[in-house]
């Protein structure tokens, strides 16, 4: 955790945050341990902060992508359908009370919206990052194996016959897209082995 806090207070200063921002880092943190996550954990945020720190150059406004990360997976609960709206919504109310312009704002408010994955974002920042979110899909095939089983221990009420239908639904979804990566970075460097994965768990 001690070596994300430089990450936040950069972007935070970036954006043009006019608070120090050291609380709000805080909140989020003890957001990201709670005891129920498995996979939306610490561990995911910081794959997200190092995946971006990599493609930082291709960022539109790279203070804001690193924001909506901090702020994707904020509130988590797997038994709500409103995670991302609620996340948005505090990453909106945070960065207005900072002193972030209204625009600003509602533009993090919208790229953390796009982590629904209900349709293919548009090109630019929300394309990045969606496809950072997105990034564990095509992880090497020790680290997707421990993220289906994260999945399961947040999923672990669900009956294991419904769990398998409907996560093979979701994990089909990806799979038939015509690409799971929107970028061309992402597309070239995960594609194959996103593809390769989903099929192996979908079998």
């Amino acid at each position: 955790m001690h070596t994300l806090k430089p990450l936040f207070a950069s972007a935070w200063h970036d954006a043009g945050a006019r608070t120090d921002g050291t609380a709000l880092c805080d909140a989020l943190l003890a957001a990201y341990a709670e005891p129920h996550r498995h996979y939306h954990s610490t561990q995911h945020l910081a794959e997200c902060l190092q995946g971006f720190e990599a493609v930082r150059h291709l960022a539109q406004r790279p203070a804001e992508v690193a924001l909506a990360l901090w702020f994707h997976d904020a509130v988590y609960d797997v038994q709500r359908h409103d995670n991302e709206t609620q996340s948005a919504a505090w990453a909106r109310q945070a960065l207005t009370t900072a002193g972030l312009q209204a625009d600003a704002a509602q533009r993090v408010y919208e790229l953390v919206m796009a982590t629904r994955h209900t349709s293919a974002p548009a090109a630019g920042d929300a394309q990045l990052l969606v496809d950072i979110d997105l990034s564990i899909l095509g992880a090497e095939a020790q680290r997707f194996a421990q993220y289906e089983q994260q999945i399961r221990a947040e999923y672990a009420f669900v009956p294991e016959d419904l769990f398998r239908t409907k996560r093979k639904e979701v994990l089909q979804s990806f799979a038939a897209r015509p690409r799971i990566y929107g970028s061309d970075h992402f597309h070239a460097a995960l594609e194959a082995r996103a593809r390769a994965n989903l099929a192996r768990a979908v079998a």
